[in-house]
């Protein structure tokens, strides 16, 4: 029943307002949108705190508390300040990003080797030139990791998005639930499930396109170099 459901041609016809198609792009709307705020808040911050080395103890800890709350809670209360809407759902996932995006910028810069960094200063660079040429190349790994991390929650997470009036995948599990359609809502988390592999198989292939093979460790002759201590972040 469930299979027939997800199999039916009417379903993924690109015409239709409620297809898995138009879903599907409604969903990765709310995705992208709200990874795209969580990074440029989140990725700056990380990279100030990790090179320079100050404020760290308050970004660990506000990253912790963000961890801790919850995304419903805070939709709710968004929903309660600024009413129904895109709004309320981006503050929600934005909310929900930003933590593990600030934790692995941080932890990535941070754990770039000292040497690496006094022999940029050694040569002339500035300090913006330091950041951004040298340790966040040498970090993206660990910056990517982090964003595979935050777009896994996040697209998982944007469900709530029917909740709020809107659409994307989680009018599959909330319509389906409110009228008894199991089989509509085993369908619309399969989808779900199936695109939240995808976009972190897409990001893994990203990673491996940007990151130098020498970063990686794929290059032969590599060898360890002594990294400032990074903190042990909870969570």
């Amino acid at each position: 029943m469930t299979l027939d459901y997800l199999l039916d041609a009417a379903n993924w016809s690109l015409t239709s307002p409620d297809g898995f198609p138009q879903r599907i792009l409604e969903h990765l709307g709310y995705t992208f949108l709200a990874l795209a705020i969580a990074t440029a808040i989140a990725f700056p911050i990380g990279l100030l705190i990790g090179h320079t080395g100050r404020g760290a103890l308050i970004a660990v800890n506000l990253g912790n508390a963000g961890r801790a709350l919850p995304t419903l809670g805070v939709l709710m209360l968004a929903l309660a300040l600024v009413g129904i809407g895109l709004v309320p759902v981006t503050i929600a996932l934005v909310v929900l990003a930003i933590p593990p995006v600030l934790a692995t910028t941080y932890a990535g810069v941070r754990a770039v080797a000292d040497a690496t960094v006094d022999a940029a200063r050694g040569v002339g660079m500035t300090e913006p030139q330091i950041a951004l040429r040298v340790e966040v190349p040498i970090a993206l790994p660990i910056i990517i990791g982090g964003l595979r991390n935050a777009s896994l929650q996040v697209v998982s997470t944007a469900t709530i998005a029917a909740y709020a009036g809107l659409g994307g995948l989680g009018r599959y599990l909330f319509d389906g639930l409110a009228t008894l359609q199991y089989d509509q809502v085993v369908a619309g988390a399969i989808v779900l499930a199936v695109l939240a592999v995808a976009i972190d198989l897409a990001l893994a292939g990203t990673q491996r396109l940007l990151v130098s093979p020498g970063v990686n460790g794929r290059s032969t002759g590599n060898r360890p170099t002594t990294a400032r201590p990074a903190p042990k972040l909870a969570g």
